[in-house]
Order: C-alpha cells, then structure tokens, then sequence
C-alpha cells in the first residue's frame, strides 16, 4: 500500500504545479495588478515546498520524523520494483519544452515571441544547471546504484521542471491541459529516476523544485528586450584580428 500513496503524493505535486499556473489571470483582466502580485507569492510555493520536503527527507535518516525516507523508499522500489529499467525518462525530460517551441514555430501565440522564449529558455537552463552541478559536487551524495558522489540532486528531474514550468508559463493560460500534460511528463521523469534506481526521493523532490524556481525567477526578471529594433541597433558583432590571433567581439550598449 505505502509503495502506491508514494506515487500519488508524487502526482499530487504535479497537480500542485499545473494549479499554480493555470490561476495566471487573463491578460486583459481588470484586476490584473492585484492578481498578479498575489500569483508571485503562489507561483513560489510549490518549489518551495518540494526543496523543503526534500532536505527534510534527506535528513530523515531514520524514518521516525517524516513519512518519507530515503531508504524507506528504495526498499519498497527493491521490494515492488527490483527488476525495473527503463530509459524513457532520458528523453521526456525535453518533450515539454520541445512541445513549446513546436508551438511557437507553428504560429501558436505564447506570452513572448520567439526571440524571447529562447533567451528565458536560455537563462533558465543556465540557472538550474549552475544550482544543480554546484550542488552536486559540494555535497557528493552516493546515488543508491552506484555509490558515485553525484547524486543530489536530479539533474533528469530538475531538467524536466524547468522544461515543464517554461511550457506552462508561456502556454498554460491558454489551456489547464498544456500545464497538466507538461508536470505530468516531468513528475514521470522523477519517478522513473528513482525507480531505475538512479536517484533517492530526495534527488528528486529537491531538483524538481530547483527546475521550476529557476524558471520563474528567469520569467521574473525577465526584461523583453530580445527581438526588439531598438535594441537590436545596440548590438555590435565585429571581428578582429591582433597579435596572431582573429576572433569576433560582441558589445551592447546600455
């Protein structure tokens, strides 16, 4: 029975994530303003709470403080699922924002245009992997297969919230389906991570929440100036040639 309430508490944190972004209010709203101050506050909740419960289950060494234990876990998947390998989950970590730019190209309208959406899909997969690989190597987790130091957290999961989260910030107003298909994916991702015997419950739950901050911290601060004519005519590209060497030099002037 624990090994099914482990799948539906992770489900039910996808859930929480599609719901978070399908209450972003219509555009035209007359109470945008208000609105959207209140959905910045919701929007951090999710992440938030995964981090939390994943350094909570991480600490929990012996199962008496928290309902989720590492080692818990990995002795229902062992007990439940031993013989369990599948790689599916090294490609559904990009189908989210795979699926988004298939939108943008095919003339689906998201909240930016294509230059934007590759600049904040940019910043936000540099922003999850800074955090994740600097995790990875200062805390130097055994992963439960291998035992090689890098297991926390989920650099698949975390690749997949960050693909989820883009794709139903720049889609989910338009449809509940598109935010509920893409945290499905990336919940999937997770499980499959620790089911393959990858990653502990703690990998996943704090990677997930890495992958979706990073996204909307970048969607955040996110200034609108790629594609634009003005801005466009403060970019320099020219090359150069000094001391034997030629490269090309790129300026921007604020």
């Amino acid at each position: 029975m624990k090994k099914y309430l482990i799948f539906i508490f992770f489900y039910a944190l996808a859930f929480e994530g599609f719901a978070q972004e399908s209450a972003d209010p219509v555009l035209n709203s007359n109470n945008y303003k208000k609105s959207l101050t209140r959905n910045k506050k919701i929007t951090l909740i999710a992440p938030a709470a995964l981090v939390s419960l994943g350094l909570i289950t991480m600490l929990d060494t012996d199962g008496d403080e928290f309902f989720l234990n590492n080692f818990e876990v990995r002795e229902e998947r062992n007990e439940n699922f031993i013989n369990f390998s599948n790689q599916l989950d090294d490609y559904l970590q990009h189908i989210p924002s795979a699926t988004a730019f298939i939108l943008s190209l095919s003339g689906v309208k998201g909240k930016h245009d294509l230059p934007n959406q590759l600049a904040l899909y940019l910043k936000s997969e540099l922003m999850m992997l800074s955090i994740v690989y600097s995790l990875k190597y200062t805390i130097g987790e055994a992963r439960p297969d291998t035992g090689q130091k890098n297991s926390f957290p989920s650099g698949h999961t975390a690749q997949a919230f960050t693909a989820a989260t883009f794709i139903s910030k720049e889609y989910g107003y338009k449809s509940i389906w598109i935010s509920i298909g893409a945290y499905t994916v990336a919940t999937t991702v997770g499980v499959f991570r620790m089911l393959n015997n990858r990653h502990w419950v703690s990998d996943i739950l704090v990677g997930a929440g890495i992958g979706m901050l990073s996204t909307e911290l970048v969607f955040r601060t996110h200034k609108n100036r790629w594609g634009k004519r003005n801005d466009l005519k403060r970019v320099n590209v020219d090359p150069f040639s000094s001391f034997g060497s030629q490269g090309v030099s790129l300026t921007y002037k604020f």
